[in-house]
């Protein structure tokens, strides 16, 4: 008897044991697994504060326009914005405003795809906006608001479209100029150029391809005031409209000719309307006349 009771003890003591050594094992387990889950936490934290890390921007505060170049033809800026964005330089960090081509791009993410997977990183959201193509048509596009942690320089930015998958990419933002430097530029200009007639170099924007302006152009100035003779490369534009002002055609026979206020080295927008369609159809066009190209026309006695 004295010796069952006491191999019944010794079970007793050994299933005791087991117990208690699952029961340590089990909770080693779920200790690991809690703190994996903390260290990954943490691992998506840190890579999201790496990526959005940001060296300090060696431009004074304002406003800028930049270029905004990736390593993608199917990732860029809109055609409309010719590669540039607006560069927002405060307190030494900077964001650059790009509006893309459309909106199958939904979330950006500054740094990998790996990390942009991950829980907690830090996605940036698109706004929608309304791009005009200045021959009539409009579209909607993301835009988005992107950290810049370096200019002049490639750096990771991620981007994730409607399949839901990450991809990774390489950009860079450089040739930053002040927003407001071509507007100076137009009025300084424009004020060199004394009263008398010129011909002008311009550029001309927007508009199927179909038609332009014949460059250079008469430009006139008169009490600081510039009036342009412009003519059409057709004879179907039977207005346009500068400033809200409608002007009609000062010939009748041949390619259409108009005299309008222009400003000088600042792009300006107009309207054509033309007949050359079944019905007549406006169209926007941009003008930009460059002061630097300015040749004085002479009369006829060389005076």
């Amino acid at each position: 008897m004295r010796k069952l009771f006491r191999n019944k003890f010794t079970y007793i003591i050994a299933l005791a044991l087991v117990c208690a050594m699952s029961l340590a094992a089990c909770g080693n387990k779920n200790a690991k697994a809690e703190t994996e889950s903390k260290k990954a936490v943490q691992d998506a934290t840190e890579s999201t504060k790496k990526a959005e890390k940001t060296e300090k921007i060696a431009l004074s505060d304002g406003t800028y326009t930049a270029e905004f170049t990736t390593d993608s033809s199917m990732f860029h800026v809109n055609d409309a914005y010719d590669n540039k964005g607006t560069l927002t330089v405060k307190d030494g960090k900077a964001t650059i405003h790009v509006a893309l081509t459309s909106t199958h791009i939904v979330n950006l993410f500054l740094g990998t795809a790996k990390d942009a997977s991950k829980d907690k990183a830090h996605l940036l959201e698109p706004t929608v906006e309304t791009v005009d193509y200045g021959d009539g048509t409009t579209e909607e596009v993301n835009a988005f608001d992107i950290p810049v942690p370096v200019l002049d320089e490639e750096f990771d930015l991620a981007l994730i479209g409607t399949k839901g998958k990450w991809y990774d990419h390489k950009v860079k933002v450089s040739n930053a100029t002040p927003a407001d430097a071509d507007a100076s530029v137009s009025e300084s200009a424009g004020k060199e150029l004394p009263d008398g007639t010129y011909n002008i170099n311009l550029d001309f924007e927007g508009g199927s391809g179909k038609a332009s302006i014949a460059s250079p152009a008469e430009v006139t100035i008169s009490g600081g005031a510039a009036t342009a003779t412009v003519q059409w490369s057709s004879p179907n534009y039977d207005y346009m409209i500068v400033d809200g002002q409608k002007y009609m055609p000062v010939n009748t026979d041949g390619n259409s000719v108009f005299e309008i206020p222009v400003k000088l080295d600042t792009p300006m927008q107009v309207i054509g309307d033309t007949v050359a369609m079944s019905k007549p159809h406006e169209v926007e066009y941009t003008l930009t006349f460059h002061s630097d190209s300015a040749t004085e026309v002479l009369g006829e006695d060389g005076e």
